[in-house]
């Protein structure tokens, strides 16, 4: 998988926190890392979904992510990284507590 190495540093986690994350070995991330194993189709989606990727970015068929083209800040990233290490719940209530600062009604 071509881009799980440099998705996971820009998010500054390490191989054992996104190992932990998804119930994984850190050696199991070690080996998607360095092309000595490949994940199931199922793992490609939770990975993309976390790092808010296609799969086909993933696992390198794209050069770039939409995501990648934008001009944020420092303080966005840390922001983003911050936000993909959370639980899909709480990411959820988050994003609803953002949609209502920024309501415009």
């Amino acid at each position: 998988m071509k881009n799980l190495l440099m998705l996971r540093r820009n998010a500054g986690l390490t191989q054992q926190a996104l190992a932990d994350h998804f119930h994984l070995s850190q050696q199991t991330i070690y080996k998607y890392e360095n092309g000595h194993a490949q994940p199931d189709i199922e793992t490609l989606k939770k990975f993309a979904r976390f790092f808010n990727v296609t799969v086909d970015f993933l696992i390198g068929n794209e050069d770039a992510n939409e995501e990648a083209d934008l001009d944020i800040t420092a303080d966005e990233k840390l922001m983003i990284s911050k936000i993909r290490r959370i639980s899909p719940d709480v990411r959820t209530a988050l994003g609803a507590f953002v949609d209502s600062l920024t309501d415009e009604s």
